[in-house]
């Protein structure tokens, strides 16, 4: 019997992990070094170039991972929706449309603190949004963004209730409600002393819990102080 010499060593399994794992660092290194720039710097004066410079990689490697900088100035936000859309497919079958889209935002509250802390620290997470909110361009930007998100949402609610969603118009009219306790949540919990990720998941609970009554009850008494 012949014994063939043994021939050069296939890749492993591993291989194509290791290398989705560096694509994958030098991604959040460009992401965490742009939100630095553009919050410290500031959004219009920061460059492609500095960006690059600062994470020593070529131009066309950014261009490999962003189309423009303004997808990077809204790359961890994106993954955050991603998480809630994630979580609303997910949640039970039994739940009406309006605790469906409750749970599913408390819960991906709770978790996507893990996920963005993997990409950015969490402070400059939510400096970004401030950043975002004073940017005019981004905040057009922003605003386009919200539109087209509703427009996702109100199709996942429609699919799950069983409905149209072009021809009953209960999907688009309770995400246009729930997206106006978010906007509102996010405003307010800019404004006030508890900037974290646990202070704005309570103050999304807390809104979200009165919009009931707010538009079916008479408001001649306070609400009860959080």
């Amino acid at each position: 019997m012949t014994v063939s010499a043994p021939g050069p060593s296939a890749p492993g399994p591993s291989a194509p992990g290791l290398r989705e794992r560096k694509k994958q660092r030098t991604r959040d290194a460009l992401v965490r070094v742009a939100l630095e720039l553009f919050t410290t710097q500031g959004y219009e004066r920061t460059t492609v170039d500095e960006i690059v410079e600062a994470v020593e990689v070529s131009q066309r490697t950014f261009f490999r991972y962003f189309a423009s900088k303004e997808e990077v100035a809204f790359a961890v936000q994106r993954m955050v929706e991603e998480e809630f859309v994630r979580a609303l497919t997910a949640r039970p079958p039994g739940e009406g449309p309006f605790d469906a889209m409750r749970n599913a935002v408390l819960a991906a509250w709770d978790g996507v603190g893990d996920a963005i802390d993997e990409v950015v620290p969490v402070d400059l997470y939510l400096r970004t949004f401030f950043m975002i909110e004073s940017t005019p361009a981004l905040l057009a930007v922003h605003l386009r963004r919200s539109s087209e998100l509703e427009e996702t949402i109100a199709r996942v609610v429609a699919r799950r209730e069983g409905l149209d969603v072009d021809a009953d118009p209960r999907p688009r009219i309770a995400v246009a409600a729930f997206s106006g306790v978010m906007r509102v949540t996010g405003q307010m919990w800019g404004k006030g002393p508890d900037r974290t990720l646990e202070g704005i998941r309570a103050l999304t609970e807390w809104y979200l819990d009165h919009l009931g009554p707010a538009l079916s009850l008479h408001w001649r008494e306070p609400l009860p102080r959080r």
